[in-house]
């Protein structure tokens, strides 16, 4: 066991070197915008260290933005953002202008808040939204919409693969709610590293057996998938009751306690596979969690806002988006986990050693939000 934990610290250090992409949240922004005749207005949320990275915040170089230097730059904010979002409608631009500054905490830090409002040449039927922000900076930046029109709501993503889009307003149905919020779903799981590292470390163990004191292959696939089964199965139900109750306004959380304890869940998972001490139920290990984690889904939910004349079907859409984007997380695993269950390879390295990694990463993000500090500049 001594050898097998040294050559996991080696791969641990390897992994951790090349951590600096998992260790916070992909750079998001949240863009809201309502459409009514040839109206349009909204609210564009963009975090303070991407704008800082871009055109810079943090006048007298202290490492923390006030919001007197936020305030300051509010003309440079506008000017770089609106120059990177284009409205049109009919063959025709939709200028819009600044109208408001504000500040607001999301899950991962201070955003700006810039309102705007402008105006199409005739009423809006179909609406293309072109958006490049920090596309020259970040490729993995994302923009999250949030599309208004009369009582429907449509969401979209923007990256620069994908920095165009179009959207028929008069075709908002709950379908396509349901759809959007669906695809939200996979997304946000998909991304959601700490989420992923978690599920990770409760599958690892699945294709191999606690006996004597140390883990062994498995001798069929069978045990393997119920195992899984019963582990995706716990997480599902346990984080589909948080997350509908915080979406629905019922349970309320601390941001900093729920991403505090996502990552002690994911410190505590990983370690117990080096020094297990549940290793025939990690299925309770799983709901208990679970039920931490349903909160972190609803975080990102809130964001991107639930239309009230839909709000349960845009809960379920995006609940089973969740579960897709697992499912498919946990079918390109499993097969290959099973056949590398006997080898040096998958004992060694994948398991103690991506056992060891996990912890590494979820310790540095467990400080940096239980302390609310940078270790690992972004």
């Amino acid at each position: 066991m001594r050898a097998a934990i040294k050559e996991g610290l080696l791969a641990a250090l390897v992994a951790l070197a090349a951590s600096d992409a998992l260790a916070h949240k992909p750079s998001d922004s949240y863009l809201a915008v309502r459409v009514e005749g040839a109206n349009v207005s909204g609210q564009w949320d963009i975090a303070l260290r991407d704008l800082d990275f871009a055109i810079g915040l943090d006048d007298n170089g202290d490492g923390a933005i006030t919001w007197g230097e936020v305030r300051a730059h509010h003309p440079e904010i506008a000017a770089y953002a609106l120059a990177r979002l284009k409205l049109r409608s009919s063959e025709a631009d939709c200028p819009v202008r600044s109208t408001e500054f504000l500040v607001d905490d999301h899950s991962d830090g201070a955003y700006s808040v810039m309102r705007f409002a402008g105006a199409c040449p005739a009423e809006v039927s179909t609406l293309e939204i072109g958006y490049s922000l920090f596309a020259d900076l970040d490729p993995q930046h994302k923009g999250l919409l949030r599309l208004e029109h009369g009582p429907g709501t449509r969401t979209g993503i923007f990256s620069p693969e994908r920095a165009t889009q179009f959207f028929e307003l008069a075709k908002i149905s709950a379908l396509t709610q349901f759809f959007d919020y669906g695809r939200e779903g996979v997304w946000h799981i998909w991304i959601g590293f700490d989420h992923i590292l978690f599920l990770l470390s409760l599958l690892l163990p699945a294709v191999l057996a606690f006996e004597g004191g140390r883990w062994r292959a498995v001798e069929g696939f069978r045990p393997a998938f119920w195992d899984v089964f019963k582990i995706v199965t716990s997480f599902t139900v346990a984080h589909s009751i948080t997350l509908s109750l915080a979406a629905l306004g019922a349970v309320s959380l601390p941001s900093r306690l729920v991403e505090s304890g996502i990552a002690t869940s994911v410190v505590l998972a990983a370690l117990n596979n080096v020094f297990p001490l549940v290793h025939g139920r990690r299925w309770m290990v799983a709901f208990a969690f679970g039920l931490i984690h349903g909160f972190g889904f609803a975080s990102v939910l809130r964001d991107l806002g639930l239309p009230q004349e839909a709000l349960l079907v845009a809960l379920v859409g995006f609940n089973l988006g969740v579960e897709g984007g697992q499912l498919a997380i946990v079918s390109a695993f499993l097969p290959v986990a099973y056949v590398l269950r006997a080898g040096w390879l998958y004992r060694r390295l994948v398991f103690v050693g991506g056992s060891l990694a996990i912890v590494v990463v979820a310790g540095i993000w467990l400080v940096e939000r239980a302390f609310n500090v940078k270790i690992i500049t972004p």
